[in-house]
């Protein structure tokens, strides 16, 4: 009996320390995401494409910065807004990565650290994109395209410029 309390309490404090590695982890900024482009074969007129619609590198990063405004699109595969909203960020993407600390966040297998963001900031319907500025304030926090034209920046671009 004593032996199995033990084990138990053992097995506590290892579950305690997991949990606790874990919060402090997702609380530490990661790299933004960077090199951002288009994933290949996006259809922009149907809800064919079934790849998530933008690649590059650290896509789990889930942190807000204080250094930089920080801009999280959320979105998934399959879905045609998505991708033409996907273009236009990707499109901006070059002029601001300095600037700007981007977060970009599939849905479908969102990482441990973009939880909290999706529990803060997205409401249900994608594409949806959040804009909260160095000081924590949310400058921007809507589902839906930026743009009823394809291609069009302007909207999404005004939104990172009053950001910075």
């Amino acid at each position: 009996m004593r032996r199995n309390i033990k084990a138990l309490a053992i097995l506590v404090s290892i579950v305690v320390c997991l949990i606790f590695a874990i919060a402090l982890a997702a609380e530490v900024p990661g790299p933004p995401a960077t090199d951002l482009k288009l994933a290949p074969d996006l259809s922009f007129s149907d809800d064919s494409s079934s790849n998530f619609p933008i690649e590059g590198k650290n896509l789990s990063d889930g942190s807000l910065t204080g250094d930089h405004a920080t801009v999280i699109f959320f979105g998934t595969a399959n879905c045609w807004n998505t991708a033409r909203e996907a273009e236009r960020l990707v499109s901006l993407y070059p002029q601001y990565k300095d600037k700007i600390h981007f977060v970009v966040v599939d849905l479908r297998s969102p990482s441990l650290a973009q939880q909290p963001l999706i529990a803060r900031y997205y409401h249900g319907y994608i594409p949806t994109i959040a804009v909260i500025d160095s000081a924590g304030k949310v400058l921007y926090d809507r589902a839906g395209e930026t743009a009823s034209e394809r291609g069009d920046t302007s909207n999404l671009q005004k939104l990172l410029d009053s950001a910075r």
